[in-house]
C-alpha cells in the first residue's frame, strides 16, 4: 500500500492499519470487549424491587426529569436499576472535585504541575479514592429512594443495594482505566459516549412510531427540521471545539559553541472553547437544584414557586441557563488556563509575544484575549444548549427529550479526540516501517 510520509493518514490506509496491525488492532479488540461488558452490566437487575411500580414513579413524579439528564449519561442504568447504574458517573464527579480543589488547594497544584509523573499517579490515587466516597453517597442515596418499592424493604434492603451499586462503579471505573491504558482513547469519555449512543434506537424508534401513529405531514416536517438541525449544530461543534486563536511567538536568539541560533517563530495555540461541556453540566445541574429539593421539601412554598418560574422553554429558564452557562465558562477557562503561570513560562523559555514586553504585560495580554475567547465559546455554548429545545417545542416531536446540547457535544468531542488517537496509532506504525525498510 503506498502512503504519503509528510501527510495525515487517510481513511483507507487508517481502517488497513486497523486490520493489519496487531498492536492497533489488539487496542481496538480490548477497547470493544470492555465496552460490551459494561453494557452487558447494565441489565443485570439490583434483586428485590418492584421494577413495574418503580418506572411508573420515576414517570409521575418531579424526579423524571433529573433521572431522565442523568439516565443517559449513564446509558439507562439509572431506570433499569442494574448492578452497573452508576456507571462512571462517580469517577467524573471525582474528577470535577478534584479540579476544583487542586486550584484552591496549593499542596495539590504544587502535585500535579511540580511533581512530574509521580504528582499525576498520586493526583489519579486520591481521585479513585474521592470517587469510592462518592459512589457511596450516591449508592445510599438511590437506595433510599428505591426503598419504597421494594419487596422486602428495610434497612439490610438498603446495605445489598448501596453494596451492589458501589461495587459496580469501582469495576466501571476499572475498566475505563483498562480502556485507556491498553485500549484506544480515554476509557471514560468512551464509556459515557457508548451510553449515550446506547439511547439514540430507543428515540428513533418512537419518533418512527410517532411519525406513523400520525398522518399529520407537518409532524414529518417538523422531525425532518429537527434532524437537519442536529446535523448543522454537529458540523458547528466540530469547528468550535477544533477552533483555535493562534498568539504567535518568537524564540530569542542563542550561541551554543560558536554557533548562532537565529529566532524561530512559533504560535501559542488557545481554544476556543477552553471549557468543553462542563459549563453546560454544571449549569444543568444548578437549574435542576431546586427541583431535586423539593422531592425532600415538599411543602416549601419558595422552591415551588421557583420551579414554576423556572419551567423549561420559559424567557427567565433561558435567560439564567444563558447567565450561569457564561459564568460556568469563565469560571472554567479560569481553572484549566492561567495567563501568569503561560507568561512566566514563556519568559523562561526565552520566547516573546511581538510587540509585547515579557512578564506582566504579556499575561495582561493573553488575559484580555483569552476573556474575549471564553466569551464567543460561551455564547454558542449558549445557543447549543438553548437551540435543541426551543426546535423540539415549534415541531413537537418531543422523542429526542434529554437528547440536546450536553449529548451533542460529548458525542462529538470523544469521536474528535478517538479518531486523532488512532490516526497518532496509523502514523506511528506508518514510521516504524520506514525503519524496517
Amino acid at each position: 500500500m503506498v502512503v504519503s510520509r509528510d501527510k495525515a493518514p487517510t481513511a483507507q490506509e487508517t481502517f488497513v492499519q486497523m486490520a493489519q496491525a496487531a498492536g492497533l488492532r489488539g487496542r481496538l479488540l480490548v477497547t470493544i470487549g470492555m465496552l460490551i461488558l459494561v453494557r452487558l452490566g447494565i441489565y443485570i437487575p439490583v434483586p428485590g424491587i418492584d421494577r413495574a411500580e418503580f418506572r411508573q414513579a420515576i414517570q409521575s413524579s418531579n424526579f423524571g426529569s433529573l433521572i431522565g439528564f442523568l439516565d443517559i449519561l449513564a446509558g439507562g442504568g439509572i431506570s433499569a436499576l442494574g448492578i452497573f447504574a452508576l456507571g462512571i458517573l462517580p469517577y467524573i464527579n471525582a474528577s470535577i472535585i478534584m479540579q476544583l480543589m487542586a486550584a484552591a488547594i496549593p499542596s495539590l497544584e504544587d502535585l500535579q504541575k511540580n511533581e512530574g509523573e509521580a504528582g499525576r499517579r498520586k493526583i489519579s490515587q486520591i481521585t479513585r479514592y474521592v470517587a469510592l466516597g462518592w459512589a457511596i453517597i450516591q449508592s445510599i442515596g438511590i437506595s433510599i429512594l428505591v426503598n419504597n418499592y421494594a419487596i422486602n424493604p428495610g434497612p439490610v434492603f438498603i446495605a445489598k443495594v448501596a453494596l451492589a451499586l458501589t461495587a459496580g462503579s469501582m469495576f466501571v471505573m476499572w475498566v475505563g482505566e483498562l480502556i485507556t491504558e491498553r485500549g484506544i482513547g480515554n476509557g471514560a469519555s468512551l464509556l459515557i459516549f457508548v451510553s449515550i449512543v446506547s439511547t439514540l434506537p430507543a428515540s428513533i424508534g418512537a419518533t418512527i412510531d410517532q411519525v406513523q401513529s400520525n398522518a399529520n405531514r407537518s409532524l414529518v416536517a417538523g422531525v425532518i427540521i429537527l434532524i437537519l438541525v442536529f446535523l448543522a449544530m454537529i458540523v458547528g461543534i466540530v469547528f468550535v471545539q477544533e477552533g483555535t486563536r493562534r498568539i504567535p511567538i518568537i524564540s530569542a536568539r542563542r550561541q551554543v559553541g560558536r554557533r548562532l541560533y537565529l529566532e524561530k517563530s512559533s504560535y501559542l495555540p488557545l481554544r476556543l472553547n477552553q471549557g468543553g461541556v462542563m459549563p453546560i453540566i454544571f449549569a444543568s445541574a444548578v437549574l435542576f437544584l431546586p427541583l431535586t429539593l423539593l422531592n425532600f421539601l415538599p411543602n416549601n412554598e419558595i422552591l415551588a414557586r421557583a420551579i414554576q418560574y423556572l419551567r423549561p422553554g420559559g424567557w427567565l429558564y433561558v435567560a439564567v441557563y444563558l447567565a450561569l452557562i457564561l459564568f460556568f465558562s469563565y469560571f472554567y477557562a479560569s481553572l484549566v488556563v492561567n495567563p501568569v503561570d503561560m507568561a512566566q513560562n514563556l519568559k523562561k523559555m526565552g520566547a516573546s509575544i511581538p510587540g509585547i514586553r515579557p512578564g506582566k504585560a504579556t499575561s495582561e495580554y493573553l488575559e484580555r484575549v483569552l476573556n474575549r475567547l471564553t466569551f464567543l465559546g460561551a455564547i454558542f455554548l449558549g445557543l447549543v444548549a438553548i437551540i435543541p429545545t426551543a426546535v423540539e417545542g415549534a415541531t413537537r416531536v418531543t422523542t429526542f427529550q434529554g437528547f440536546g446540547a450536553t449529548s451533542l457535544l460529548i458525542l462529538v468531542g470523544v469521536a474528535i479526540d478517538t479518531a486523532k488517537q488512532i490516526q497518532t496509532y496509523v502514523i506511528s506504525q506508518r514510521y516504524e516501517g520506514m525503519v524496517k525498510q
